[in-house]
């Protein structure tokens, strides 16, 4: 932890708020297409679907465009409040609108087909557990505040926008791989789930204590702004890992006594 505070590129300017907010934009419209097309083939899908994703994406607005974003470069408070919205609550929302499962239903059957061949292969296998899915998430977070690497990244212009992808493309891994209602041949059980998803909750506590306590930190941040991103993270990732949890619940419960009474009967 350091007194001196080093301010970090304040994220390209017009292009810092167009570029996110035409992604953001081309997202939603290619989603609201798939919902079309999916109706005109005569597949029904849940308006909350289309709810959960669009919440997914106004809170990628909220931590992308101002007045956050600009506020992150400038203070660690705003960086972590940015780190959650990307990495925890957005993943959710966009994980929780299920565009695998929209994707398929709005493809033509041979497209399906080669879909759903990915989404059985290896790498797709090994992403889709939990427990890879927490070491990138996760795992991630004392590497990038306990040696120089943050502060090494934010110092060039597209470094904190690879930070916004990893945390963002982890964290929607892990969202999926623990609470995804799209299919995923690797996940394991419920319990195995809330095991690794306690792993993380356990993570986020000691990095947040550690951080809070000025403990092996290498944040060039005033120790104020460290103490205040710290408590963030303790009471912003409880928060997400409490969401999270009722999320797989509410996924798990209703499919699996469907799958287990046919082979009971059978018996």
């Amino acid at each position: 932890m350091d007194h001196h505070h080093t301010p970090h590129h304040e994220g390209g300017g017009v292009l810092g708020v167009l570029l996110p907010a035409l992604a953001l934009l081309l997202c939603a419209g290619g989603y609201l297409l798939l919902v079309r097309r999916a109706h005109r083939r005569g597949r029904a899908w849940s308006p909350w679907r289309t709810a959960g994703f669009g919440a997914g994406l106004a809170l990628l607005a909220v931590a992308l465009l101002p007045p956050l974003a600009p506020f992150a470069h400038r203070d660690f408070r705003g960086h972590m409040t940015q780190h959650l919205l990307i990495g925890m609550y957005a993943p959710l929302g966009l994980v929780l609108g299920a565009p695998v499962t929209l994707l398929l239903r709005a493809l033509r059957a041979p497209h399906a087909r080669r879909v759903t061949a990915f989404l059985h292969s290896g790498p797709a296998r090994l992403l889709s557990h939990p427990v890879p899915a927490l070491l990138l998430a996760t795992g991630s977070l004392p590497v990038l505040y306990f040696t120089p690497l943050y502060d090494t990244v934010l110092a060039h212009p597209a470094g904190h926008w690879l930070l916004h992808a990893h945390f963002l493309l982890s964290g929607c891994l892990f969202a999926y791989s623990v609470a995804g209602p799209d299919p995923a041949p690797a996940r394991p059980g419920a319990r195995a789930r809330l095991v690794v998803l306690g792993c993380t909750i356990a993570v986020h506590a000691v990095v947040a204590q550690l951080m809070y306590g000025g403990f092996w930190v290498h944040v060039h941040a005033p120790v104020p702004e460290v103490r205040g991103g710290a408590e963030i993270m303790y009471y912003g990732g409880d928060i997400a890992e409490l969401l999270l949890a009722a999320a797989l619940v509410a996924t798990w419960r209703p499919e699996r006594p469907v799958l287990r009474e046919p082979a009971v009967r059978a018996v």
